[in-house]
């Protein structure tokens, strides 16, 4: 008997077997698992190469759900050096079914969507994978480190994806969205560790997209860094509270475009309906990513279709330009020709 630890269990094979050949025996397909052996990564190339022997700690991760349909009549914009239609960004967790997930998916009209690398829940009860309900040459998926509270697993798991991806053939092997959260209670991110996870990626290839407070100095030092996007949280994960602080996101935006008009800066978290999203996009932002507003919401599916007419509203208000706040009314009719009665104190008045 050989003795191993697989995802943190202990687990006894008959016999001394390679990670190719362990893996049909979990049920899993090996193009949708990235697997680490002694927390070192195994690349695919070398699963049928690579014995596992006593002591062995072996970790087997998938992509769940974490972080198209009509396309917004919004202009395509670049991130990362790939051409977008669609500014919204989805997740792809907390939805009641997979079936209910592909559909709003694609009601939400994106074409980016967000996973989570994990090791658990590798299939469900009824054998099938997140991978089986997502159609790999519509969407560009991306990775998330969702759940990591250092730089270290946050590093190992962006790693993992990639190599899930790569194996994959998906476009979004490149990318990773870096969460380095704080603590559970709040899920604010850390905003050291997350500036050394950064710097680390950068240098290893990847492309950044970046979760972040809505502090402009943080913002401009993981820019300086090289994230290929700066994404600050409106208000915290999953708390539904909108843009709490438009004020400083103004700020990012002027920071981080000022001599670099086309830097994108993304809202990430907090987004609770169709409105917030709106107020996102007027604010001069370039996308909204958000996963609870739609699984979360009592009709997922319509709000994944308000979900993507907000964007839309919201970006052509922001380049129509609204009017000047005032105190006091402005009539919008003309007052010319207007009939009043006779001795009315108005009568030779117009309204200020």
């Amino acid at each position: 008997m050989v003795k191993i630890t697989l995802n943190g269990e202990p687990r006894e094979l008959v016999e001394p077997v390679t990670i190719a050949e362990l893996l049909p025996r979990l049920g899993v397909r090996s193009e949708h698992v990235a697997v680490e052996l002694n927390r070192r990564l195994v690349p695919r190339a070398l699963h049928s190469q690579t014995r596992l022997a006593g002591g062995d700690e072996l970790e087997v991760v998938t992509l769940v759900g974490g972080g198209s349909g009509e396309p917004d009549r919004v202009a395509p914009f670049d991130l990362g050096g790939r051409v977008f239609r669609s500014r919204l960004f989805v997740g792809t967790g907390k939805y009641a079914t997979l079936e209910l997930m592909r559909d709003c998916l694609a009601a939400s009209g994106a074409e980016v969507v967000t996973v989570a690398v994990r090791r658990e829940r590798l299939t469900d009860a009824g054998g099938r994978s997140l991978l089986d309900f997502l159609d790999l040459d519509r969407y560009t998926i991306l990775p998330n480190t969702a759940g990591c509270f250092t730089a270290e697993d946050a590093l190992r798991t962006a790693r993992l994806g990639r190599e899930l991806l790569e194996g994959l053939d998906n476009p979004g092997a490149s990318w990773v969205k870096l969460e380095v959260l704080a603590d559970p209670r709040t899920l604010l991110p850390d905003p050291v560790a997350t500036l050394e996870a950064t710097r680390i990626l950068v240098a290893e290839g990847f492309q950044v997209l970046c979760y972040t407070s809505d502090d402009p100095i943080m913002a401009r030092r993981l820019k300086a860094a090289g994230a290929t996007s700066v994404m600050p949280a409106g208000s915290p994960i999953g708390s539904g509270q909108g843009v709490l602080n438009p004020n400083n996101i103004r700020i990012i935006l002027e920071d981080l475009k000022g001599d670099d008009p086309e830097y994108p800066v993304i809202i990430d978290a907090g987004v609770g309906t169709a409105s917030d999203v709106a107020i996102a996009m007027e604010l001069g932002c370039d996308g909204v990513l958000l996963n609870t507003g739609i699984a979360g919401a009592a009709d997922p599916l319509a709000m994944a279709h308000a979900m993507r007419l907000a964007v839309e509203a919201g970006w052509l208000a922001a380049l129509a330009g609204r009017i000047p706040r005032k105190l006091y009314a402005t009539a919008s009719s003309p007052t010319a020709g207007q009939i009043r009665p006779s001795g009315s104190r108005y009568a030779e008045k117009t309204p200020g």
